[in-house]
């Protein structure tokens, strides 16, 4: 059962909509994405760094409110620094 449950929307280098949900399992953060309301979410292997980028601005607006531990935000920023090493946080 999953901790902890994140959603957003975005919009593709395509211009097309999708809304995002990142949900945190055993420590590993699984990220899935669905353009319609009633479509199925599909399983984001790879997910792009503007999704985790805005994962990272949730966990920290979650620990204000005490939804979750600050220890989270270092692990997402761990995962972002070793997936993307060229961005700054």
């Amino acid at each position: 059962m999953p901790k902890a449950e994140v959603s957003w929307k975005r919009v593709t280098d395509e211009g097309k909509k999708l809304q995002v949900y990142a949900q945190r399992v055993g420590g590993e953060w699984r990220f899935f994405h669905r353009e319609k309301r009633f479509d199925q979410w599909q399983r984001v292997p790879e997910p792009p760094i503007e999704d985790w980028l805005e994962l990272h601005d949730a966990v920290e607006r979650l620990i204000t409110r005490r939804r979750l531990q600050p220890v989270h935000e270092e692990l997402v920023r761990r995962r972002i620094r070793e997936r993307f090493p060229e961005v700054k946080l």
